[in-house]
């Protein structure tokens, strides 16, 4: 085989003044354009609506309906659709898609550590990475308005989160590959370096929470043994099982016409044993299949087909398997890249090449009827951030921790830090255009949210809470 040379230092200095000459057909300043907004975005969110759980879609609208930082939480199609139409650097990455600020948290890495890192993958797809930056910074703006903090503050996270994007990206720029990838943002990590004492004891509260959230834990709060066998207990309009009392499948719908359903998930998880590495495969060979149910997650995500999978090893111990629907990416939609095969490898080895280390049952297949699934665990050590419970100073801090993350993502990911830190350069004409971006997008944010809540009242579109779709399984 041959050999790749090494790079040499004109080769490296080759490569970011590279990145520095692409700022003369794209400017830095050019990013403060939002892009195309001249369209409907209730029949964005129509489209990106079709072919789900059709009872369910109410709900998704009834979570996006709670404030403009909700819908946009929602409505990722909407500014990929945007962002088609402004200008970018032309250097195509691997990138989440999805980069929000509620899509970061912390999880336990297969050793056992809790990192944080990116944690939602299911837009993942190859496109320009500053589409990560701006949904992040703009992720920024509209909750710092959500949250009633004034313009300054909210200009101060954007720039706090480019600035840490760009002074990590050009760590990032110095280091070898493997030690990018070996590179992990742990809790321990965070701890160590934390300057403020509240950052430092969040933090270790952080860990003692999620020590505690696993699927032994989560056991008894989600089901109940019959006999000798355990069956998740319906909870709906977030729990049910398919071909239960409580079901929210129309009569329809062709899961509920499936024949052989156990011969079908038989054949379903088989083909996702296949996706794995063989000691992982011997690893649930120790596990019996107990039982499966729906379970509705997220906020853009809800009637997208979700099951939850209960295990049982032979010493009685719970594992839980969350199988997804994995749909065309929203940022495939609206950027040219090579098609995809199937949706759930998509999501799985976006999310590989992404974080610092991954789920061990992190792995896909294909359901009945074409669609596409991943599957991981539902719970593992899974901590999400609690942005309403945090002051304008540790909204600074996590904003730069997100962009630390961002930046390390991009990196491990592309293997193209040279290129994007020459983009980005030392100054700070990026954060300058993206407060401007984040500014005006929020604006626009607000204006398309005032839309989606019109059509909701004049029967467009139905949204329904929580509350109210579990009211009607009340007695």
């Amino acid at each position: 085989m041959e050999k790749t040379p090494a790079e040499t230092p004109e080769d490296i200095l080759s490569r970011r003044e590279a990145g520095k000459v692409t700022r003369k057909h794209v400017p830095r300043r050019a990013h403060a354009a939002i892009g195309n907004v001249d369209r409907d975005p209730v029949e964005l969110l129509e489209i990106n609506s079709a072919g789900r759980v059709e009872r369910l879609v109410p709900l998704r609208y009834g979570r996006m309906i709670e404030s403009p930082f909700t819908f946009y939480r929602g409505s990722a199609i909407v500014q990929a659709h945007d962002l088609a139409g402004t200008p970018n650097s032309d250097l195509p990455i691997q990138i989440c898609g999805d980069a929000h600020l509620a899509n970061f948290g912390g999880f336990a890495s297969p050793e056992r550590s809790l990192l944080f890192d990116l944690n939602d993958f299911d837009e993942t797809s190859v496109g320009p990475w500053e589409w990560d930056l701006k949904r992040l910074a703009a992720s920024f703006t509209v909750a710092a308005r959500h949250l009633r903090h004034k313009r300054g503050v909210a200009d101060d996270l954007v720039y706090r989160v480019v600035r840490s994007y760009q002074e990590h990206m050009a760590e990032y720029s110095q280091m070898g590959i493997l030690d990018t990838w070996y590179d992990a943002i742990t809790f321990e990590r965070l701890i160590a370096n934390a300057v403020s004492p509240q950052v430092r004891k969040r933090l270790e509260r952080g860990m003692e929470r999620a020590a505690s959230r696993t699927s032994e834990a989560l056991l008894p709060k989600l089901s109940e043994q019959v006999g000798e066998r355990w069956t998740i207990r319906d909870a709906p309009p977030a729990v049910f099982h398919i071909r239960g009392a409580n079901t929210l499948f129309s009569p329809e719908d062709n899961w509920m016409t499936l024949e052989n359903r156990e011969q079908v998930l038989d054949k379903a998880f088989k083909a996702y044993l296949n996706t794995l590495a063989p000691d992982r495969r011997q690893l649930l060979s120790h596990f019996t299949r107990q039982d499966v149910a729906f379970k509705v997650v997220g906020v853009g995500s809800v009637g997208t087909r979700c099951l939850i999978i209960l295990m049982i090893d032979n010493h009685g111990k719970p594992l839980f398997l969350q199988s997804k629907q994995a749909n065309q990416s929203v940022i495939a939609r609206y950027f040219k890249s090579a098609p995809v095969a199937h949706e759930g490898r998509r999501v799985v080895e976006g999310q590989r090449l992404m974080q610092a280390a991954s789920d061990v049952f992190l792995g896909w297949n294909d359901g009945p009827f074409g669609r596409h699934f991943y599957l991981r665990q539902l719970r593992d050590m899974k901590l999400s951030p609690e942005i309403e419970l945090m002051d304008a100073e540790l909204l600074g801090e996590y904003a730069a921790l997100c962009g630390w993350i961002l930046a390390r993502a991009h990196a491990k990911a592309s293997g193209s830090a040279l290129e994007i830190s020459g983009y980005l350069g030392s100054s700070d004409a990026m954060a300058e255009a993206i407060v401007a971006y984040s500014n005006s997008y929020a604006d626009q944010v607000e204006q398309d949210y005032d839309a989606f809540v019109a059509a909701c009242r004049s029967g467009r579109l139905e949204a329904r809470t929580d509350a109210d779709m579990a009211a009607d399984f009340r007695v």
